[in-house]
């Protein structure tokens, strides 16, 4: 069942929001007057070195299966498996190009697709309003993931849309920290010493 497709206009006006940088003159300011020893550095070379720590986390959340916990007890960040959804997925730049709607299907994961996920419902991570907390990822992260995802898909953690996510992930962290005291049980043991 194919419909046509009409391209949309790239030169339509576009209501843009007002993006609010954090990492500005008043940050700066007070990052100097809480570190005096760096205030030598520049607001570039400032700038830079979150850019360099973003970038080893965020490739460290993508090799490993159970993501990283953020500083300061914020929370967790991970990628999980979840199934298509039930809109269909427009594939633009070939729709453009055969003026059909293409539907991308996602064949090389089996129709699966990753979701960059942020909790902070664990017991550890109390804080105050934690519910007002969200978690955006930059483009950067979101393309690597989509880059490497089809190649080992199967490593990250399934998640059920009818479950709730915290129970879900502390179920697998005990899995994973009981499998580990196996482990480091398994490793003294003779089976010749009585």
């Amino acid at each position: 069942m194919n419909k046509d497709f009409k391209s949309p206009n790239v030169k339509a006006p576009r209501f843009r929001q007002e993006a609010i940088d954090i990492v500005d003159k008043v940050f700066f300011e007070k990052f100097r007057e809480k570190f005096p020893k760096y205030k030598k550095l520049t607001d570039s070379q400032i700038k830079k070195i979150i850019k360099m720590f973003n970038e080893v986390f965020w490739n460290t959340v993508i090799e490993t299966r159970d993501g990283v916990q953020l500083p300061e007890s914020l929370g967790c960040i991970f990628i999980g498996t979840c199934e298509t959804s039930k809109v269909n997925n427009v594939d633009f730049a070939k729709s453009k190009k055969y003026g059909v709607r293409v539907t991308n299907k996602n064949w090389d994961t089996d129709g699966k697709l990753a979701k960059i996920f942020y909790t902070s419902y664990s017991s550890k991570y109390k804080y105050a309003f934690r519910e007002c907390w969200s978690f955006v990822a930059c483009r950067n992260f979101k393309r690597a993931v989509a880059k490497t995802y089809p190649e080992n898909w199967t490593m990250y953690i399934q998640v059920d849309p009818h479950k709730k996510l915290r129970k879900m992930y502390t179920a697998i962290s005990l899995k994973h920290k009981q499998a580990n005291e196996l482990k480091g049980e398994l490793t003294n043991y003779n089976e010749f010493d009585l």
